[in-house]
């Protein structure tokens, strides 16, 4: 990743995990528990009552990529 970028979104992401202090636990515990075969889904509410959601199968590239930003995100926090 560009490092520019990395100092552009840093501040944002310890801001995040100041106003919502269980998040990046519930991640890194949610990191730990996914495997091939796995279902990851995002579910977003608006502030009108519209919701979306998605739902993706896990293979095992997906399980890099979540390892690796876990380690990043780690890293950066």
């Amino acid at each position: 990743m560009n490092p520019m970028a990395m100092m552009k979104i840093k501040p944002l992401l310890e801001s995040f995990a100041q106003n919502h202090p269980k998040f990046p636990a519930f991640i890194s515990t949610a990191a730990n528990g996914v495997d091939v075969g796995g279902t990851l889904e995002m579910k977003v509410t608006n502030s009108a009552g519209q919701k979306l959601s998605a739902s993706i199968k896990l293979n095992e590239q997906d399980i890099e990529l979540i390892r690796e930003l876990r380690e990043l995100l780690s890293a950066q926090l």
